[in-house]
């Protein structure tokens, strides 16, 4: 613990939203601020190594959740990978940028967060972040450019049906997370980070938080606290605080019924593909590859220089003529679909995600524990835009792939019809890792937050992350989280 004990502002989170945050406070001199990560620091040499992220997920750089049980999904539970760490989820993702579409955020229909505000915000966190095309993507990943020919070479873009290499968060072939590109330009002594600290609780003093609990230890907030702790854990400190709907909380400060609703994330399902050469791998052809890796990692070049993600299409599932309603992420890695991870061969893998699901669950507390249902394929219109987009992946696949194409290994001939598809679906779906939703953003009165991030019911405390979407948007969210962050500075320090 830090000797300190008193700041200006708190930040709850160091992860994408939450580093932006504390940049553009100190940017505009708000006065002092304390960031408070539960996790550790993210100098590890996994972190930066765009590859080395199959091995921080799982780990205690993550929070490792699971969801409840869902009758959607056969009642199986699924994992929820969060990052622990400083830079958060940003730094055990795939670094994939994608801004999202203009439509997503006229649709949220919250004033001050249409597409003309967002995108000039957008443009300011780039000139940070810097996204780029990847330097080195594997031959198959090159491939997808062809598949629908409307955007050459240009990154896939949910506008429109088209396929290729993203753009990525990476600088010379390593991770440049919003650590990098936020909070460490804004070291200096109005700035302290502390990790290793989990927040048990707010302080709140009448009808204003005055600052938080690091287990019984007090550090106050003169000016106000910010959650930027993510989908779940924003939510989950405020109901450990009063605030929430009264089956949710004890010692209920601010009825709040909507914490915690919403929850919602990308479903996805995928389809594994192996074949001789097809894509990187344990093979004995490709040892001299490894055992160069690291070596060519160097030059942001060969197989640890990849985020594993490298390329992303986007079309319609039922190939109407509509806008694209799926994403795939391709990824040039043999994935076994069962059993041990490094098993050898090689080839690659596709999923399907719903760039805009219908369906929602809810992040809850009883009896001291926290529940957390995704609610997936509640609204079954999810799962068959998913069924029909896998059905339409495997042509576009090979279309895409042509005489580079392996033979599909998982599920293959066992779901060849629609009916067969959807049981797959329903027997293997998991997400995207793109939770968000839990405390809405709006200008109605039953929204938790309000249109300036501020937290209905608390003065002095304001949410900014994944979490304040009132619905995710058509692709990845870590751009549009720091986004977020960025944003909700200028009306934090205002």
């Amino acid at each position: 613990m830090t000797a300190q004990t008193a700041y200006d502002y708190i930040v709850v989170g160091a992860g994408s939203a939450g580093c932006a945050v504390a940049a553009g406070l100190i940017a505009r001199e708000a006065g002092t601020v304390a960031v408070v990560e539960a996790g550790p620091s993210d100098k590890h040499p996994f972190v930066k190594i765009p590859m080395a992220l199959i091995w921080l997920m799982g780990s205690r750089r993550d929070w490792r959740f699971k969801s409840a049980p869902m009758d959607g999904v056969n009642g199986r539970q699924i994992n929820i990978p969060r990052g622990r760490m400083i830079g958060g989820s940003g730094s055990i993702n795939s670094m994939v940028w994608f801004r999202g579409r203009a439509s997503d955020f006229d649709g949220w229909n919250v004033p001050g967060w249409g597409w003309s505000d967002v995108a000039p915000v957008f443009d300011e966190v780039e000139a940070r972040t810097t996204p780029d095309r990847l330097t080195d993507p594997h031959p198959l990943t090159e491939n997808l450019h062809h598949l629908f020919g409307g955007n050459g070479t240009a990154p896939p873009t949910p506008d429109y049906e088209s396929a290729g290499v993203c753009h990525f968060n990476l600088r010379n072939g390593r991770r440049w997370s919003a650590a990098d590109a936020f909070l460490r330009p804004a070291a200096g002594p109005a700035l302290t980070v502390m990790t290793g600290h989990e927040v048990t609780r707010l302080h709140i003093k009448g009808d204003r938080v005055a600052g938080i609990y690091l287990g019984d230890a007090l550090v106050s907030a003169t000016k106000g606290v910010i959650l930027s702790a993510g989908s779940i854990g924003s939510p989950d400190i405020l109901m450990r605080s009063g605030i929430g709907p009264k089956e949710s909380v004890v010692d209920q400060v601010v009825d709040a019924p909507e914490v915690g609703q919403n929850l919602h994330d990308h479903p996805g399902c995928g389809m594994h593909f192996s074949g001789s050469e097809s894509g990187y791998g344990l093979t004995a052809r490709q040892a001299f590859q490894w055992l160069t890796a690291p070596l060519n990692l160097l030059r942001a070049r060969g197989p640890l220089a990849s985020p594993t993600v490298e390329g992303a299409a986007f079309f319609n599932a039922r190939g109407t003529a509509a806008d694209p309603d799926v994403q795939s992420h391709f990824i040039p890695f043999f994935m076994n679909h069962a059993g041990s991870r490094y098993a050898p061969g090689s080839g690659y893998f596709a999923d399907v995600c719903v760039c805009r699901p219908k369906s929602r669950g809810a992040l809850t507390r009883r009896n001291g524990m926290l529940n957390i249902d995704l609610g997936l394929f509640g609204d079954e219109d999810d799962l068959d835009t998913l069924t029909y987009g896998l059905l339409r992946l495997r042509t576009l696949m090979a279309d895409a792939m042509g005489d580079d194409a392996a033979p599909e290994m998982y599920p293959g001939g066992a779901a060849t019809s629609f009916d067969e598809m959807r049981d797959h679906v329903r027997a293997n779906a998991g997400t995207a890792y793109h939770p968000v939703g839990t405390l809405r953003m709006g200008a109605d009165d039953a929204a938790p937050v309000t249109p300036t991030c501020k937290v209905r019911g608390v003065n002095g405390l304001w949410a900014a992350d994944a979490s304040i979407m009132p619905s995710v948007t058509s692709a990845n969210t870590n751009a549009p989280s720091m986004m977020i962050g960025h944003r909700a500075a200028s009306f934090i320090a205002a």
